[in-house]
């Protein structure tokens, strides 16, 4: 039976639950050949195919990130989809291997800042959390990717601000330590002048 088929697509779901049971059965088995075949479909012409395929790969990838590295040009072209389910999808994606794939994703670091500049909550959650990784990495783009994320910490909207700072925090070293703290002292401020008004962006 071909694995594609086990999709929630094909289960005639609207739910996750297939796609999670999939990808929880291709890891454990560590099928390369079934996880092959749903990285084949992330192009397919039918648009719910391909969110499931993109789920099932970014779980995979959540519980090991080595089956699904491979396919990491393919969640960078998903990036350009007007589909913004396959856009936040495939940044969960990269996030998943941005540890095993940091040189490649290193050379789409503008492009990821891009889509995060136009994309969704999730899309830039996973964005910093991909950034932040590939920053902890690849020390010629890490003053570049410090740069961006601290300045994103001193915009952000103040609710996101524990959790992006959590994601960054890979990437801090000695250089740029001072600056992460400032940033984070500077939003505890606004957060304090803020009460009981609400949260200022």
């Amino acid at each position: 039976m071909s694995v594609l088929k086990k999709i929630a697509y094909f289960q005639n779901r609207r739910d996750e639950v297939p796609n999670q049971l999939l990808a929880a059965e291709l890891a454990k088995a560590k099928d390369t050949k079934g996880i092959k075949e749903i990285a084949e479909n992330l192009d397919n012409e039918n648009p719910s195919i391909r969110a499931d395929c993109l789920k099932v790969l970014y779980e995979v990838g959540y519980i090991s990130p080595k089956l699904v590295s491979g396919y990491a040009e393919s969640f960078l072209s998903l990036l350009k989809a007007s589909n913004n389910r396959l856009v936040w999808g495939a940044m969960i994606a990269l996030s998943t291997i941005a540890s095993e794939q940091s040189g490649t994703i290193a050379k789409h670091i503008d492009e990821i800042i891009e889509t995060m500049n136009k994309g969704s909550v999730i899309t830039v959650d996973n964005g910093i959390k991909t950034l932040a990784i590939v920053a902890s990495k690849q020390v010629g783009v890490q003053p570049k990717l410090m740069a961006f994320l601290v300045e994103h910490l001193r915009t952000c909207r103040a609710k996101e601000v524990p959790q992006h700072a959590e994601s960054t925090l890979v990437a801090v070293d000695a250089k740029s330590k001072a600056r992460f703290i400032a940033a984070l002292e500077s939003r505890k401020a606004n957060t304090i002048r803020a009460k009981p008004g609400g949260s200022p962006r």
